[in-house]
């Protein structure tokens, strides 16, 4: 059975690009397990997509908020281990979810967990990220290049319009809530790469739509090799379903 880690930070994270992935994994027939910072004490999701983020509105859809509920009563998620604590060489996948609340900066920023991610990275097993979580693969340095995991790999991330988009809609209320970082997020992936306009794909426009578990349309994913990468919530089932692919490849 192929194990999937999954770190988080203790609060914040993406309902949708979190319990979609562990939903489709799990039932595929993988172990998938998760880390924390200190460990211990079970990781919270932001609880504005749980209720709608401004007038019941831009929230996670109904079906991922099932799932996340689920997700609270797995003895894996509500035991994790802490990151430093975890020998990530043990794992078979790798998967970054995302997220733009305050508390990602925790896992976002953190030099510890991005020196366990980019070893990961180099063993040329299956990592996948998704909005955020590609910020993460971005900071990783490659210790025998001095460079990002991803200078030379093809990627999308959340993409500016998007991150620009939902801030400006929000801002009034919530202040700062979509901008977690000065820098753009696809601004700061780009910076990561060798020839951005080469290997950065930000896909069609999209705001609204968002996949199902019967319906791939408004997704938009990227593989590169073992490296799957994903926009925003709503590729969440199309990228879970596309690094299942990578993991069931890699246990062949």
């Amino acid at each position: 059975m192929p194990r999937v880690l999954i770190p988080l930070p203790d609060r914040d994270f993406d309902v949708t690009e979190v319990a979609v992935p562990w939903r489709v994994l799990t039932h595929a027939g993988n172990r998938v397990e998760f880390c924390t910072e200190k460990g211990g004490a079970a990781p919270v999701a932001d609880p504005l997509l749980l209720s709608g983020v401004l007038f019941g509105q831009l929230g996670a859809d109904p079906e991922p908020c099932a799932f996340y509920r689920e997700l609270e009563a797995d003895p894996a998620f509500r035991a994790p281990r802490a990151w430093d604590a975890t020998e990530f060489a043990d794992y078979d996948g790798l998967l970054l979810a995302g997220g733009h609340a305050p508390g990602m900066r925790q896992y976002l920023d953190s030099d510890a967990l991005q020196r366990r991610v980019a070893a990961f990275f180099a063993s040329g097993r299956p990592v996948g990220a998704i909005c955020h979580g590609v910020l993460v693969l971005a900071r990783s340095i490659d210790p025998a290049t001095g460079r990002s995991v991803l200078y030379e790999r093809r990627t999308t991330c959340l993409a500016k319009y998007q991150e620009r988009t939902a801030f400006w809609l929000t801002s009034w209320k919530l202040g700062r809530y979509y901008r977690t970082h000065p820098a753009y997020v696809e601004d700061a992936v780009k910076a990561a790469l060798c020839d951005p306009a080469r290997q950065f794909e930000r896909g069609p426009i999209s705001m609204i739509r968002r996949d199902t578990a019967s319906d791939a349309g408004p997704a938009f994913v990227v593989v590169d090799g073992n490296y799957v990468s994903a926009r925003w919530p709503g590729d969440a089932y199309s990228f879970a379903r596309a690094f299942e692919r990578l993991l069931a490849v890699a246990a062949r």
